[in-house]
């Protein structure tokens, strides 16, 4: 089996980069190589691709395939570009400058691709950035005004309790209910009236209350006016007493009296 330039894989499990190897056909991929070229990463934001470009076209010369993966990656360098101009050089199709010449200036043009495409991912990423950052203060926005509003109604509502805590319940009037009024109006209704007969036998004795009343007081106020006064009873009755002087003693005699 011809010569393989193909990758080797090495890294640990999820982060892996390559080595780009010269190695036979038969042999397994992790296995011996000949001889090794390049490296390629496809982690890293670009990928790095790094591959020696003298000896990759000589190996391309030589006669070695490229695997799929590492066809594209000298495509990307130029290196199978370089290759198919000296075919021509050898066919006779153009000379060594020529052939130089459109190498350099494809290189040109790839550099420059490259760049704009490096620019353009790195204004794409700003944007969405940027967009990601608009997104996210809006977000914070609504949540804080959607806060504010639970706390002022929280608020409000903790005011209008504390309020009616303070403020006593006003008492509602008793409201006269028209049962009652009406029960005490029919038993009015239903009381019987007095007899005119009666009436004319019950006047003269209310009429001769009166002047018994008067001839009753007539009786009685003699006796009162005869009573005595108040005052003249207690001076009747209590004996008036005479002060008596205390006698004094010389001193003489309070001094034997004491001595006793």
């Amino acid at each position: 089996m011809p010569t393989k330039i193909r990758l080797q894989r090495k890294g640990k499990k999820g982060l892996p980069f390559y080595h780009v190897v010269i190695a036979d056909g038969r042999a397994p991929r992790d296995g011996k190589f000949i001889e090794r070229i390049g490296i390629y990463n496809p982690v890293s934001k670009p990928a790095e691709i790094d591959i020696n470009f003298d000896r990759a076209l000589y190996w391309l010369q030589a006669g070695a395939e490229p695997t799929d993966t590492v066809n594209a990656l000298l495509s990307f360098k130029g290196i199978l570009f370089k290759h198919h101009l000296l075919k021509g050089v050898k066919k006779g199709a153009m000379t060594e400058e020529v052939a130089e010449e459109k190498f350099q200036t494809w290189l040109q043009e790839k550099k420059e691709k490259f760049v704009t495409k490096i620019k353009e991912a790195e204004l794409s990423s700003k944007d969405g950035r940027k967009k990601r950052f608009e997104a996210e203060m809006k977000v914070n926005e609504a949540r804080a005004k959607e806060l504010q509003a639970k706390r002022a109604k929280e608020l409000k509502a903790r005011i209008a309790g504390d309020a009616a805590e303070e403020e006593p319940e006003a008492e509602t009037p008793a409201v006269a209910t028209e049962e009652p009024v009406a029960e005490i109006q029919a038993v009015i209704e239903e009381t019987p009236a007095i007899p005119e007969e009666v009436t004319a036998e019950v006047q003269p004795v209310v009429e001769e209350i009166p002047a018994a009343i008067e001839e009753a007081v007539a009786e009685v106020q003699p006796g009162v006016e005869e009573q005595p006064a108040v005052e003249e009873i207690v001076t009747d009755e209590v004996p008036v007493v005479e002060a008596k002087p205390v006698s004094e003693k010389p001193a003489s005699e309070e001094e034997t009296e004491e001595k006793a």
